[in-house]
This record gives C-alpha cells, structure tokens and sequence, in this order.
C-alpha cells in the first residue's frame, strides 16, 4: 500500500514512445511540471497528451511541445501558445479540440468505467458534425478532419454522443497526499487533477506535502488512492515554485 517512489524520474521510468498520457492543470495552476520534466529528461516521444492545454510560455507541458515529443493533443484551449498554434497550423502536430465540459466528463467517464454518454454541448455544430481539422497538411489543406458522432433526441432535444477517456498514464499535481494515494487539492489547482487522475491506468502523482496514512480526514480526501499508482514527494523547493502567467497591478489611488 506503500505507493510513493524514490524520484520523479523513477516514477516515469516506464512510460514508452508512443504512449497517452493525461495531465491535469489549467493555465499554470496543478501543472505537474516536476514529473513533466521527468519525462523530458527521460527522451520519450511521440506522446498522445489529454490535457485542457499543452503548456504556458515555457513551463508544463510546453517543454515537451517545444522538444517536439508531443504527436497528439485532445484538449480544449490552444490560445496563448504560439508554439502549439505553430505546429497545429503546419501540420507537425495532431489536435482533437473538444468543448471543456465535454473533455471533462469524457476523463471522468472513462475512470469511471462509462464508455460513452450524450451531451447537448456542440449539437448543430462541427463538434457532432464533423470537420474540424485534426491536422493539417503544412500547405494550408486538411489533411484529417474529425469525423461525424451519432444524434440522438430524447425529449425533443438533441445529443451528441461522447466516449469515454482511458489512457495509458495520467500526470498530477496535489497539495497534499498520504503513502495510500489519498490526495487532496488547493483550491483553483484542483481542476483538471482528480479528472485527469482518473483517466489513467497507471496515475503519478507529485505531492508538495506527505503525511502518513490517516493524516487526511476521509472527509477532505479529493480523490480516493484507489486512482493513484505512485507517490513523488517534492522538495521544499519545488513545492514553493509557482509562476504566474500574468501578473497585473494597480496603481494605489493618491492619499490626500
């Protein structure tokens, strides 16, 4: 039961060419980037990322985009990074953009053993449709588009049909964590995590803080250990470092 591992690299040691990896984090918040950077250092390629977006200026998963290691891309957002547009656009790179919600329930349902559910968001769209470039072909053509998913009414309203979400490993990133698995999230960070944690078959996740077995109220357990496969436990150092994407300040008004 004693899931946490020596090292960030050791906990990805395992991880092939070729294969999906969900990663969770929004923007830079619950990026995983410790065992990102792991995989990095590991030279796997060809990887098939699950995650809302690929990376932010150079941190995340921007540092295997850059590499070119990354081949495919499901996610919901690709604004923001010229480098991700970059490859999309020339065809260096595959990308299944789907609505937000829908990439959501699509990780929740495929840990949670669902294959399939219907959704109303992208009826009457190219998401049910069909269309929408996957990746082009460099000179400004299509060279695979996605194909059209099943409609059904029920009630008078129409649903697209979804699939599930499995893959191979799953990346995340907890504020805490116990030897079991058991994690739990700080506040804006918690987004993508327990879902993408749930996706993966073999799910790594990196905590900034270990406590024993018991120390996490059952109560305030995010996600049951049951979803996770192996413990890193950060140094002091990564756990504090956390960069900010934009960083705006106001003028303070004059005192009289």
């Amino acid at each position: 039961m004693d899931k946490v591992v020596a090292s960030a690299a050791l906990a990805v040691a395992d991880v092939p060419d070729g294969a999906s990896v969900a990663v969770g984090g929004f923007g830079l918040s619950g990026v995983p980037n410790v065992l990102i950077d792991a995989l990095y250092a590991s030279g796997v390629s060809g990887l098939g990322v699950v995650s809302n977006n690929c990376g932010a200026m150079d941190s995340g998963l921007a540092v295997l985009l850059s590499a070119g290691r990354i081949s495919r891309v499901t996610g919901s957002y690709i604004g923001g990074n010229k480098e991700f547009a970059r490859q999309y656009l020339g065809g260096e790179l595959e990308l299944e953009l789907i609505p937000q919600g829908t990439l959501a329930e699509r990780l929740r349902a495929g840990g949670a053993g669902i294959p399939a559910f219907y959704t109303p968001a992208g009826v009457g769209t190219q998401v049910a449709d069909g269309g929408i470039p996957w990746r082009y072909d460099g000179e400004g053509g299509v060279a695979l588009a996605s194909p059209a998913k099943e409609v059904r009414d029920f009630d008078g309203t129409e649903y697209v049909l979804e699939h599930g979400i499995r893959t191979d490993f799953a990346l995340v990133r907890a504020a805490k964590g116990d030897r079991h698995g058991n994690l739990v999230f700080n506040k804006s960070a918690r987004n993508f995590n327990p879902l993408a944690a749930m996706a993966g078959r073999i799910t790594v996740a990196e905590v900034e803080e270990l406590v024993e077995p018991g120390g996490i109220d059952p109560d305030h357990v995010h996600l049951p250990g049951v979803f996770v496969q192996r413990v890193v436990v950060l140094t002091p150092e990564e756990a504090v470092e956390k960069k900010v994407e934009k960083r705006t300040i106001t003028e303070r008004e004059a005192q009289d």
